[in-house]
This record gives C-alpha cells, structure tokens and sequence, in this order.
C-alpha cells in the first residue's frame, strides 16, 4: 500500500490538491521533501500522512520552488561513491570533532543540523568557505540514483 502511494507523490505534474493536504502527503508537501533548499531540509518525512510532521514540528510548506539535488555535488558517476558518500561523510565529520555530543550528532542528527554546524564552525575559526546547495547543479541526476 504504501509503495502504490508513493508512485503518485512524486511528479510535478500535480500542483495542490485542496483540503487532502491537510492530513495527507502530497505531491507539494513531497518536493519539500526532496529539495535541497535550506528551509526544506530535514522537513515533510510523512509516508503517507503529513500529520505526524504537523505533529513533531518538521512540516514545511511548498513556497519557493524545490531545487532537487544533494547540499554538496559529489560530482561524480560511480556507483560506488554515490552509495557510500554519505557516510564517508559522516565518517570525516565524526573524526574532526571536537566532543563525544558532535560526534553523536553528526551520527543521529539531520543534514540540516550536519551544515548549521559546519558553518558555525567555519565562521568561528575565519574559514569562509562553507558548503552550500548549488541551485541549479546537476545534482538532480544524482539524487534521483540516491
């Protein structure tokens, strides 16, 4: 049941579809869920129902079109580097902290956390160069792999 459902939620040909919206996860709420932008991390987990993000706090409306894609192009076609990236990843950013709490974080915590705190911590020690989704990258492919 759920695997049919999520057939129809990802397309663009679908805008809105009124009142449903409300309680179920629909092809708007879905592309919140896949973009890259930075209001849209970490939002509209909802399988089926979009409550449960109503509920905890992680629902996100559809405003500015979504821009599909990874926060960071990891350029590249090799399957094997696209599966394991993300936890090559989370692997360097677990070696580089600072505390056993970071570690955890970057370990249980969502992307969005993962790239405030890079960010905090490249602009505390003067480092300007911070990663930042790329509108417009051709991370769609990507992402359509991942």
């Amino acid at each position: 049941m759920n695997l049919l459902y999520q057939f129809w939620i990802h397309t663009e040909t679908i805008d809105r579809v009124g009142r449903p919206e409300a309680v179920l996860n629909t092809p708007s709420h879905h592309r919140v869920h896949h973009g890259s932008n930075r209001q849209y991390l970490d939002r509209n987990h909802g399988s089926i129902l979009i409550v449960w993000d109503r509920l905890f706090g992680t629902f996100e409306p559809e405003g500015e079109g979504a821009v599909y894609g990874l926060t960071k192009n990891i350029d590249s076609f090799n399957l094997e580097r696209i599966v394991t990236h993300e936890y090559a990843d989370m692997l360097r950013d677990v070696a580089r902290s600072s505390s056993w709490r970071e570690r955890l974080s970057y370990v249980v915590r969502g992307p969005g956390w993962a790239n405030r705190h890079r960010a905090e911590v490249a602009a505390s020690s003067g480092d300007g160069d911070v990663e930042r989704p790329a509108p417009g990258s051709d991370a769609v492919a990507l992402a359509a792999i991942a």
